[in-house]
């Protein structure tokens, strides 16, 4: 099969194509090589190569040329600096996703894989032990800054206990980037049902890995830290450390690329179907950071009590739906994917 990579260079991109080219696809990457992505010139995926952005019509109309099906990974990630991002996150993630989607039943390529992610969900699940399953509202900054992370049941005030959230619970997104990622959902459903089209979104939870980028505000957590330890700094936890987190391996997600794509051309046409994508067991942000650190040799973090708003307290995935209807199952466990994150090369430093 050939297929089109969009971000095929970027962290997970770059995953993915080595995963299709290892399974036998021959994978064609496009990747504008942004410089909030690549500050520095990534290594080549050995694949087809096009450099062009995916908003770009003409360019993303010849690259599909011959293709069978599209794993779309471009997009603008994390949270970002601030508000004045909204017009880079809007245009990258859902004006280049509506440019593809265009170009795409232009060319008559039925087939997409669309990177999710775990951000759409807002606050995980939780419930309360007087009214059962609980939806709480956001955080206020005034309870963050009293050091009161945990949400709280919005009709009675008690503490609520985290579980696993599933593929049908209510989307909430609570900052930009989620709002966008959502959108992208949106859009590929309404292109499957007007085309014909079969679409899968793989709802991402922390991916984490060899060739993540270093010192980026357009990063996850995992790189935070492991950029802190690079410099011999000490990776600094917001809020106790204690935000629950189902941290990925980038190998797993892949490998759940690969199967998507592969069990899309038995799937129903006309639809989008979501998947969970998580390794199933949660940890900690503390225990993320400690783990990392000790694999590196220190320093040992620092919990600093700072927040960030749009940070959500606990997002946990049950990726049962991706296990039993794919058959995938994630190979890389917590603590030997930390060991190898915590010595793995990083990709080049952001501009200052």
């Amino acid at each position: 099969m050939r297929v089109l990579v969009t971000g095929g260079a970027g962290f997970i991109g770059s995953h993915i194509t080595a995963a299709l080219t290892a399974h036998g696809h021959v994978p064609v990457v496009l990747d504008a090589l942004l410089p909030s992505a690549h500050p520095s010139p990534p290594p080549l995926p050995d694949a087809e190569w096009v450099q062009a952005d995916v908003r770009d019509a003409d360019a993303v109309g010849a690259a599909l040329r011959g293709v069978d099906a599209v794993c779309h990974q471009a997009a603008m990630v994390g949270l970002g600096k601030d508000i004045a991002d909204t017009p880079a996150y809007v245009s990258c993630n859902d004006l280049g996703t509506a440019t593809l989607l265009a170009a795409m039943a232009e060319a008559g390529v039925r087939d997409l894989v669309v990177a999710g992610s775990m951000v759409v969900y807002g606050e995980g699940r939780y419930d309360c032990p007087r009214h059962g399953r609980t939806a709480p509202g956001p955080r206020s900054a005034r309870d963050l800054e009293a050091g009161r992370f945990e949400p709280r049941c919005p009709r009675c005030g008690s503490e609520l206990t985290p579980g696993l959230v599933t593929e049908d619970a209510v989307k909430d997104p609570r900052n930009v980037y989620a709002a966008t990622k959502l959108a992208q959902e949106h859009l590929a459903a309404s292109w499957a049902r007007a085309t014909g089209g079969r679409a899968v979104s793989l709802r991402y939870h922390n991916v984490y890995g060899p060739g993540m980028p270093r010192d980026t505000p357009y990063a996850g957590v995992a790189s935070f830290f492991r950029s802190s330890l690079a410099r011999g700094e000490a990776p600094r936890v917001f809020e106790d450390g204690g935000q629950r987190r189902d941290f990925v391996h980038v190998r797993d997600v892949a490998a759940a690329n690969v199967r998507a794509l592969a069990a899309l051309r038995e799937g129903p046409s006309g639809a989008l179907r979501a998947y969970n994508t998580g390794s199933g067991t949660p940890h900690t942000v503390g225990e993320m950071a400690r783990a990392l650190a000790l694999a590196h040799g220190g320093p040992a973090p620092v919990v600093t009590g700072e927040y960030r708003l749009g940070d959500v307290r606990h997002i946990t995935a049950s990726s049962e739906r991706l296990r039993t209807e794919l058959g995938w199952r994630p190979e890389v466990g917590f603590e030997d994917g930390m060991a190898e994150f915590a010595t793995a090369e990083q990709r080049g430093a952001a501009v200052r």
